[in-house]
């Protein structure tokens, strides 16, 4: 009801103020069975309040910034029931409460995808019709400080076509099936930004202690003194270019453009719209360049320079100055220029434009790209711009760690915090894409969910973990993967957590698209691992799990902690057999037999077992209930 919806600035207390619901508890909402409850919510500061749910009613008291919370004992699963809350300056009440499980989705651009766009979507659409089914999609919102409201207005749902088209389809297929399952009102929180790391997820202290410190310490300086962080992280981006580039210092493409070889750019548009073959499916980076003439006057003048919006990532310099950066594809760029720094005459825009994959390049109308000058004048610069393409061996900078998409901390800040010490059944968590190449994404695991369960008082809350799926071509000769080293290390944290378990979908994906459309198999296998970790019930099973790797009797052997079975043939695809080096690795023939993976020797030196190496392997080792064996490596036990 009206006081039940929450936005921007409520937990801004007052001196008298009506009381508030927050969104956790607004209508239509979940609360997680077997669990006290902390229903809270906002008043005037110091105000005293009742507070009644599901028959009981008990005293709470706002703090000094207005935030109160009523402490109800654990309830078993049924409803609906009405939440009121009363003080001597009004009243707010939620309605529709049901008591049931509480599902929260998180991760990147696979968990995101909406329900719409999966395999018949339509239909499926058009059949999410469930008064017992409750959904809420938490908006993007990234901050540089913890924050106890979210960033915009939102509410529960109960699920229909209206709600359920923009939902995550992963975890929508999931709690569709354990509704139906266990007959219990189930609520959805879907909390996901698509292109994001998991250092995003997590707070500052888990950051630091997982490599984050230096990014961390960037935020912090960036809250306290924008201006001044701007000018050291443009030092370090600086010293990037130089260091992969071999330019000296007064050489750089922004200070000596001349040096590049430029082309005319086609126009304003995603590049792949150029119609040019070598950018048909280019994921990399360009220098732009425009160069333009001022009057006196309008250079004497104050101006925002808007260059539209930008996929996905730009650092843009004027007249040698860098003047900002910003991670995120559909964001215009609008930066402030200081006084002095246009030229009466020539001056000089060079821009970075990064494409991480998908589109890339300038989109949106070439009218957007102008500057805007304090007395109300306009300056078209959307013609005349030149391109140069960067050599893809520099690789990656260094990205602004307080952006979107880069950011440390900023969204457990807006996006997680918020949910407060709501109850929940379980996670699942669905995200890895951006962190394939670097190191050590099992810690970052598990620190993360070491956050998340202290913020929600469950230090058992159960995590399932949605592996990568395969994507790019399949392998002809053992390689390197850092998409398998990936999923590997999901695996690992998983299986040091025995509150966690991976859930493998190696075989879902597509070789041409990072975003498989097939998360009804996704849900399907979200929800036998949810069946076995969070409800213990016997429909529950996981993937088969590596144990270990040693000799015997002239084989290898790698055991599984269940049965395992080979499709399409007796022997397993993909097996390898390595030495010490990266090109020591074979592939090696393989069967299967109970719970055993039995590999031929060779003759050759070995110290590692590596099965589905591969960003795109073929897989047909399989477990229960079609449940494919992840990619692993392992070591050979002595």
């Amino acid at each position: 009801m009206r006081g039940a919806l929450l936005g921007l600035g409520v937990f801004a207390g007052s001196a008298a103020a009506a009381p508030h619901i927050d969104p956790m508890f607004s209508d239509h909402a979940v609360v997680q069975r077997g669990l006290p409850v902390a229903v809270r919510g906002t008043a005037g500061a110091g105000d005293r309040l009742t507070v009644s749910f599901a028959g009981r009613t008990v005293s709470a008291r706002a703090d000094k910034q207005g935030r109160w919370v009523a402490q109800f004992k654990s309830l078993e699963a049924g409803g609906p029931y009405r939440i009121e809350a009363r003080a001597l300056d009004g009243a707010a009440a939620s309605d529709d409460i049901m008591v049931g499980d509480v599902w929260l989705c998180s991760g990147q651009s696979n968990m995101e995808f909406p329900l719409k766009n999966a395999l018949n979507g339509e239909g499926e659409v058009s059949g999410a019709s469930d008064p017992q089914l409750r959904l809420l999609k938490v908006p993007h919102n990234d901050q540089l400080a913890p924050q106890t409201s979210f960033g915009s207005l939102v509410s529960w749902k109960a699920a229909t076509p209206e709600s359920a088209k923009d939902f995550s389809a992963a975890c929508y297929f999931m709690v569709r099936a354990l509704k139906q399952s266990h007959g219990v009102a189930i609520g959805a929180v879907d909390s996901s930004w698509g292109g994001t790391a998991i250092h995003s997820w997590m707070d500052e202290a888990a950051a630091r202690a997982t490599g984050g410190s230096p990014d961390v310490e960037l935020v912090k300086q960036y809250r306290a003194n924008p201006e001044a962080t701007l000018t050291a992280f443009s030092e370090r981006w600086a010293n990037w270019w130089r260091e992969r580039s071999g330019d000296k210092r007064g050489f750089e493409p922004w200070h000596a453009s001349d040096r590049l070889q430029w082309h005319r750019m086609p126009a304003m548009t995603l590049w792949e719209q150029w119609g040019d073959p070598a950018f048909a499916d280019f994921n990399g980076a360009i220098w732009a360049r425009l160069r333009f003439d001022l009057t006196p006057g309008q250079a004497a003048e104050g101006a925002v320079l808007h260059l539209g919006a930008i996929d996905d990532f730009d650092r843009t310099f004027v007249n040698g100055e860098p003047v900002g950066q910003t991670f995120r594809y559909d964001k215009p760029r609008d930066y402030a220029l200081r006084p002095g720094l246009l030229n009466a005459g020539p001056n000089e825009l060079v821009v970075y434009v990064l494409d991480t994959g998908g589109g890339g390049g300038f989109w949106g109308a070439p009218g957007r790209l102008k500057l805007s000058f304090a007395n109300g004048n306009e300056k078209p610069i959307g013609d005349g711009w030149e391109y140069s393409v960067m050599p893809t061996e520099i690789g990656i900078p260094p990205l602004p760690p307080w952006d979107q998409y880069p950011g440390v901390t900023t969204l457990y800040n807006g996006m997680i915090a918020p949910l407060g010490r709501v109850g929940l059944k379980g996670v699942a968590w669905y995200q890895g894409e951006a962190d394939v190449g670097k190191a050590h994404y099992d810690q970052r695991l598990a620190a993360m969910m070491r956050v998340w369960r202290s913020q929600f008082g469950q230090p058992d809350l159960p995590f399932v973990i949605v592996g990568l799926a395969g994507y790019g071509q399949p392998p002809a000769q053992p390689g390197p993967s850092s998409w398998a080293a990936l999923i590997d290390e999901q695996r690992k944290g998983a299986d040091a957590d025995p509150h966690a378990a991976l859930v493998s979908v190696i075989d879902v994906g597509e070789r041409n698209d990072i975003h498989p459309p097939n998360k009804q198999e996704v849900g399907r296998r979200l929800t036998l691992a949810a069946e076995a970790l969070a409800y213990r019930d016997s429909k529950g099973v996981t993937e088969p799990r590596p144990l270990d790797a040693r000799r015997s009797g002239g084989s290898i052997i790698v055991r599984f902690d269940r049965p395992v079975t080979v499709y399409g043939g007796g022997s397993i695809l993909g097996v390898e057999l390595c030495g010490d080096t990266q090109v020591s690795c074979r592939y090696s023939a393989a069967r299967a037999s109970a719970q055993q993976m039995i590999i031929a020797e060779d003759g050759q030196p070995v110290t590692r077992v590596r099965y589905a190496w591969a960003d795109y392997p073929i897989v047909n080792l399989y477990g229960s209930e079609r449940l494919p064996v992840p990619p692993f490596e392992m070591s050979l036990s002595r």
